[in-house]
């Protein structure tokens, strides 16, 4: 073998060595720089878990608020219906009892207190903002009403 086809071979496997090595220097710059996104997107998981776990925690103490609350309107509305209840029973003794009272029971309500009471049976918000508008105005509480 001749000395110039030695250090042609030689050149070659030097630049065959140097791409070798710039090609695995490419590969180590990529795996650093996907190492750094990896690492960028564990942050923002992190923070997202923590936003998330904070939520958690403040939908659950609201939900408990709601939820002693709503026994609380539960016991409420037990002591409103006994009182009811127990006010009715005073009502239907006093009528027992008293002869006037029994007969202004039985009396019918005036008209305008009647009017009062009379409601159609309404689908919606919209239909009961029609009949309201509908309505003609609320007599002044002096007024009379006309018969």
């Amino acid at each position: 073998m001749s000395t110039l086809r030695q250090a042609l071979y030689g050149v070659a496997l030097l630049g065959a060595l140097a791409l070798l090595i710039w090609g695995q220097q490419q590969r180590i710059n990529v795996a650093e720089g996907n190492t750094e996104l990896a690492k960028a997107a564990a942050l923002a998981a992190r923070a997202d878990a923590d936003r998330n776990l904070t939520t958690v925690n403040t939908l659950t103490n609201t939900l408990k608020q709601e939820r002693n609350a709503q026994s609380a309107l539960r016991t409420q509305q037990d002591q409103l219906r006994q009182g009811l209840a127990k006010r009715e029973r005073t009502i239907e003794e006093l009528k027992l009892e008293n002869a006037e009272l029994r007969t202004w029971a039985t009396q019918p309500l005036p008209d305008v207190a009647r009017r009062l009471r009379e409601r159609p049976a309404l689908t919606g918000a919209d239909a009961y903002r029609q009949w309201m508008s509908g309505r003609g105005a609320v007599p002044v509480a002096g007024d009379q009403p006309t018969q």
